[in-house]
């Protein structure tokens, strides 16, 4: 299955319309493109209640409720990071759903983590949640499209009962 702006937003919002439920982003590199994509979709205004895009550390722990010591000790880029920003914005801004993305865009390294790493993850009204690591390659742009298509791909995963997939993703033989 492959998510794209347009027609794979859609079948994102679809899903969700279906079930009543409702999104919310939580975007790091991404820079608000997912929720972007997300609201190019007609009928968005139903199900998208809003995002926060927490490009400073300090956003993430201050606003999304992410564990300080755990940005101390790991840097912003890790698994629990984006957990932890999933269920943040999802609690935030009142929605059944939030998504995730943080990573490295490049074109340096961060958090002794090398460009393409990225975490997605998507956090449930039932408690639960997953998180991917990605491995992509590309530049800034293709490394921050690729984490929106995985991130959306999660979400309709989730929503669509095909959860557990695999966990780890690679582009280009990262």
């Amino acid at each position: 299955m492959t998510v794209t702006g347009g027609a794979g937003a859609a079948e994102v919002l679809s899903a969700l319309r279906e079930r009543g439920h409702t999104v919310a982003a939580a975007e790091s590199l991404t820079g608000g493109l997912a929720v972007a994509w997300l609201t190019e979709a007609p009928g968005a205004s139903r199900t998208v209640r809003g995002s926060v895009t927490a490009y400073a550390t300090d956003v993430k722990r201050d606003v999304l409720g992410v564990d300080g010591p755990l940005l101390e000790e790991r840097g912003a880029v890790d698994a629990d990071v984006a957990r932890q920003m999933a269920r943040g914005v999802r609690d935030l801004l009142g929605a059944d759903w939030g998504i995730a993305t943080t990573g490295v865009a490049g074109p340096d390294e961060q958090d002794g983590q090398s460009v393409g790493t990225v975490f997605v993850a998507v956090a449930g009204p039932d408690g639960t949640d997953h998180v991917r690591r990605l491995s992509l390659d590309g530049d800034r742009a293709a490394v921050r499209a690729g984490s929106v298509r995985a991130v959306l791909a999660l979400l309709l995963r989730e929503l669509t009962g095909n959860a557990g997939a695999k966990d780890t993703e690679h582009n280009g033989g990262n």
